[in-house]
C-alpha cells in the first residue's frame, strides 16, 4: 500500500495598494505564506517582474526546496552507510528561461554541496551517495528539468 502525505499552506496576497489590479502598476506582488505553527514567509515576485527584492520569490524557493530535499536525503543515507558528516552547505543555483509569451520554465538547477566528513576513508562513499539522494529526493522527482550536482567532499583530517 502506498503511503500518502498531504500538505497545506495558506497564501494571502498583501499587495493591494487601494485600487486592486486596476492596472499593471497599481499593485504590489507581495504575499504571505502561512503554515500552521510555523513562521510566516513573506514573498513577492522576482524584481525583474516588479517584485520586492527583500522578499523571497517562488523561483528562489524552488531552488531552496531542491537543495534542502537533497541534503536531507543525503544526510539520511550517510547515517545509514556509516559516513559521518560534520558539515554540509550548498550554494545551489538555477536557470529560468523566459518564453516569448511572458511565461517561462526552469532549464536546470545545479546543487553545489560542500561536505565535510569525519575521516578521509569516508570521502569516496560520501561522494557516491549524492546520486542516490538525487534518485530519492521527492522534489527532484517532481520537476521536469535536470537537477545536477557538483559536489565536493573533504575530511576533518585534511582540513587540519
Amino acid at each position: 500500500m502506498k503511503k500518502e502525505h498531504h500538505y497545506k499552506s495558506k497564501l494571502q496576497w498583501t499587495g493591494n495598494k487601494g485600487n486592486g489590479t486596476a492596472n499593471y502598476r497599481a499593485f504590489e506582488r507581495s504575499y504571505c505564506i502561512s503554515i500552521k505553527n510555523k513562521p510566516d514567509i513573506l514573498g513577492s515576485s522576482d524584481p525583474s517582474f516588479r517584485g520586492d527584492a527583500t522578499k523571497y520569490n517562488p523561483e528562489e524557493l524552488l531552488v531552496a526546496s531542491l537543495s534542502s530535499c537533497h541534503m536531507l536525503w543525503y544526510l539520511h543515507l550517510c547515517s545509514e552507510a556509516g559516513v559521518i558528516v560534520v558539515n554540509y552547505n550548498d550554494n545551489a543555483s538555477g536557470t529560468m528561461i523566459e518564453t516569448s509569451d511572458g511565461g517561462g520554465r526552469f532549464s536546470e538547477v545545479t546543487l553545489h554541496p560542500k561536505v565535510t566528513v569525519s575521516e578521509s576513508k569516508m570521502i569516496k562513499k560520501a561522494q557516491e551517495l549524492h546520486a542516490k539522494a538525487n534518485q530519492l529526493c521527492f522534489i527532484a522527482n517532481s520537476v521536469s528539468f535536470k537537477v545536477a550536482h557538483q559536489a565536493s567532499c573533504v575530511s576533518l583530517e585534511d582540513a587540519l
